[in-house]
């Protein structure tokens, strides 16, 4: 099926902000809170436990543009390993807001590869609605001065054993370069705290991982004009191809490979035989993602679907419109190979 996406300017931008623990991310993104003026703001941080930043530091900063609601955190693990889990679903939450969100920011997780997060938006129905402006590499000015990529390797090594979810094992080093290698802007943070030859040598570390012409910033206390990192209006989904990591060959971090149909049902009866339905045709053709609305019989409202893999989550999100179409969609997502025939026969048994 062929799949008409919107004009990139017609979606909602979206900027990946990535670095290891401890190196600025939320300072910095809360500084993109308070001075983004006149855009309402949507955040996904990606965290869990006790270890690391905590997203309550973003919430109750009492800004209008930026409401509680709008923060969404992910504690399930690694984003870029539990992308179909957790990152799809909360851009969905995201995008059902009202009054219409302006731009998301993501704040990825200290071990996180940006890369696949960012092939994950190359998914059909992310892809139509969302686009990355821009991808964003914190990194910590006094670690590299010092001659490390991070402040402590060692919270980076507990964060990693705590996460059951990571499925990279990687040399901190590593993950540093990946990071770089994808990003659009670098943020050199901490720079009070260096003197102008300590600068200059993080400068230069951070200059021999870049692979293409990125410009570093230097930033005090998370403190950068937001027209320097939003705004870039890249479209990096497009353009990931020419990010090489130390992943590219790797089968388990390759989301863009996918197919994307729409199946047409008639009215049910009852929608928990129809999440059954769903949930079997899940399981059994290994789809990654059910999503659409749904006419029930006699009832005056839609029913909206959504599942992730076998898991459906299903409720009657409004009253069809007086001159609205009654009908049910489903759009039905996998991996290139899936057995569409088999799927439609399932879902309209």
């Amino acid at each position: 099926m062929s799949v008409n996406f919107a004009n990139k300017f017609d979606r909602v931008p979206c900027t990946v902000v990535t670095g290891f623990l401890g190196a600025g991310k939320t300072t910095l993104i809360r500084n993109l809170i308070e001075n983004l003026e006149g855009k309402r703001l949507a955040i996904i941080v990606n965290e869990f436990g006790d270890v690391g930043i905590d997203g309550e530091v973003l919430k109750g900063c009492g800004i209008e543009s930026c409401p509680d609601d709008n923060i969404i955190e992910l504690a399930n693990g690694c984003i870029c390993c539990t992308v179909a889990d957790d990152f799809v679903p909360a851009i969905d939450q995201i995008l059902s807001r009202q009054p219409r969100v302006d731009h998301i920011l993501i704040e990825t997780s200290g071990l996180a590869l940006p890369k696949p997060l960012v092939q994950a938006f190359q998914w059909p129905d992310v892809k139509a609605r969302v686009t990355v402006d821009g991808v964003v590499a914190v990194v910590d000015g006094v670690a590299l001065a010092e001659g490390r990529v991070a402040d402590d390797h060692d919270a980076l090594e507990t964060q990693r054993q705590a996460d059951g979810s990571i499925d990279h094992d990687d040399p901190v080093e590593e993950v540093f370069e990946d990071q770089v290698a994808c990003a659009d802007m670098i943020v050199l943070t901490k720079s009070d705290l260096l003197t102008a030859d300590g600068l200059a040598a993080a400068r230069e570390r951070v200059s021999a991982h870049l692979p293409r012409a990125v410009k570093i910033v230097s930033a005090a206390n998370g403190v950068i004009d937001p027209a320097v990192l939003v705004g870039l209006g890249l479209a990096v989904e497009d353009d990931i191809e020419n990010r090489k990591t130390h992943h590219d060959d790797e089968l388990d971090h390759d989301h863009d490979d996918f197919d994307s149909f729409v199946v047409d049902l008639a009215a049910v009866t009852d929608a928990e035989a129809l999440a059954a339905r769903i949930s079997a045709t899940a399981e059994a053709e290994n789809v990654l993602r059910i999503k659409g609305f749904v006419e029930v019989a006699n009832k005056p409202m839609r029913l909206q679907v959504q599942a992730v893999g076998s898991r459906v989550n299903h409720y009657f999100d409004r009253a069809w419109g007086a001159n609205e179409p009654r009908r049910s969609r489903l759009v039905v997502i996998g991996e290139k190979g899936i057995d569409r025939a088999a799927i439609e026969r399932m879902l309209a048994a």
